[in-house]
């Protein structure tokens, strides 16, 4: 069964949407069969996998009202070799619909559950807010990764997070939790950079990612062409930060399913 992972900030420029792109491609490349979905009515993840968010014929608003099955909104990353359900700005009217909707928060959990067995993973990129959008986001996934910046407002900006994913985990989806730390825009050189990271280790221990993700113009210049990183420069700091971050998700996953089946 795949995993399905929120890739969530309620802060917006931490290379939220970057991050989902990016690491759908580098999964993709280690042959793993993986679903991006675009949850943010901006389309950027669409549009940064190389397809034009106003040429679809359907969308996840559609999936989530009940319009037509996933199946039939599904594309395909050109570059990137991953099937995306794909967003543009009709997903604005959605988060207003949804709420005279029976079951609201569950409707992406729904639409998951008919083809979850298809894929090894599942990431869905989350608009910047907290929304019904997000919540149906972390009602449908098993854990939570966090791209964020080394800066002080960051931390103010993860706790708020943390509270809405220990509500989330009590009220909704009692297997929620937060999947991993990811350290982006990363610049070694700064000393609040290692102040922040310091406490991210204190406070969450190994789930902050050993990978770090660094400032990187190709990594900026991927989404104007439509392009993940490593399709655009594979031998960028860019592109090779997220194919080693994807190399860490899966031994992590590989170790925990070992533990359980010596435990079992």
């Amino acid at each position: 069964m795949g995993k399905i992972y929120a890739i969530a900030n309620q802060k917006g420029g931490v290379g939220k949407t970057t991050t989902c792109v990016n690491l759908a491609a580098s999964f993709a490349a280690t042959k793993k069969k993986v679903l991006l979905v675009d949850l943010d009515p901006q389309g950027n993840a669409t549009m940064g996998s190389g397809i034009d968010k106003n040429d679809c014929e359907y969308s996840i608003y559609d999936v989530l009202l009940g319009l037509t099955r996933i199946e039939n909104a599904l594309e395909k990353s050109p570059e990137g070799h991953f099937a995306v359900l794909p967003a543009n700005g009709d997903l604005t009217a959605a988060e207003v619909e949804l709420l005279s909707i029976d079951n609201k928060e569950h409707r992406l959990a729904g639409v998951l559950k008919t083809v979850r067995e298809q894929f090894d993973y599942i990431l869905i990129d989350c608009p910047p807010s907290l929304n019904m959008l997000t919540v149906n986001a972390l009602t449908a996934c098993d854990g939570v990764i966090i791209p964020m910046q080394c800066e002080y407002y960051a931390l103010e900006g993860l706790s708020a997070l943390v509270n809405t994913i220990n509500t989330i985990q009590s009220v909704l989806n009692p297997n929620l939790k937060i999947e991993g730390l990811l350290r982006t825009m990363y610049d070694p050189r700064n000393t609040l950079t290692g102040e922040v990271s310091a406490q991210l280790a204190e406070y969450f221990g190994d789930r902050v990612y050993r990978t770090c993700v660094p400032r990187n113009v190709r990594l900026a210049e991927a989404p104007s062409f439509g392009q993940p990183v490593i399709t655009y420069d594979r031998q960028s700091k860019g592109a090779l930060a997220y194919i080693a971050l994807a190399g860490e998700i899966i031994r992590r996953n590989e170790a925990a399913m070992q533990e359980l089946a010596t435990a079992s």
